[in-house]
């Protein structure tokens, strides 16, 4: 999954938001420089990657992108269900989208210089395009899949994705709305075990 839901999957904890949003940036035992709750939001993260991954409608989510993206199709299904949570918002919670990507942006810019380096170069950006609110717009989505083309120096070609977004819509739309039941009901039960 992409950042957006790794954050409406931390259910509100400020510190389970940190740990999950950097969880990428970090490396082997490293989650022990942090604070015991956003560890919990860092093994949430790698629990939430590893159910996604094993997931068989993200499988046949990732099939329908697979012949022309090959191992980049999980990275565009990450993004493409961010953009499905974004423009279904008002489903999955009652604090508007930009009442909630103001509240994090604005958390993030606070906690920034605390970070490590990659995680701050990133809320740099998300902050500057507002990238999570902008999520719920093909624009939006267009730009990260060209900021991660370029990354990939545009052996990805995932600037083309878009096309496929939009042939594939309603497929994919009704792929995330049932996976995503099942994550949110793995992710609240993984967040339990991590408390308790």
């Amino acid at each position: 999954m992409n950042f957006l839901a790794h954050l409406y999957l931390s259910q509100n904890n400020t510190n389970i938001m940190i740990g999950n949003f950097i969880a990428d940036h970090i490396r082997g035992n490293n989650y022990k420089n942090f604070s015991k709750e956003i560890q919990q939001g860092i093994f949430l993260h790698r629990a939430i990657d590893t159910f996604t991954d094993a997931h068989e409608i993200v499988r046949k989510s990732k099939r329908r992108l697979h012949k022309r993206y090959r191992h980049y199709d999980g990275v565009i299904i990450d993004i493409f269900y961010d953009y499905f949570l974004a423009k279904n918002w008002a489903d999955y919670s009652a604090i508007p989208l930009n009442v909630y990507t103001d509240s994090i942006n604005k958390l993030f810019s606070k906690k920034s210089p605390e970070l490590p380096l990659k995680s701050q170069s990133f809320i740099k950006y998300m902050i500057e395009y507002n990238i999570l609110y902008n999520y719920q717009f093909k624009e939006g989505i267009q730009k990260v899949l060209n900021g991660v083309n370029a990354r990939t120096k545009g052996k990805s070609q995932m600037n083309l994705a878009i096309e496929d977004l939009r042939k594939l819509e309603q497929e994919l739309q009704e792929d995330f709305t049932l996976f995503f039941k099942d994550l949110i009901e793995f992710s609240n039960q993984k967040l339990f075990e991590l408390k308790y």
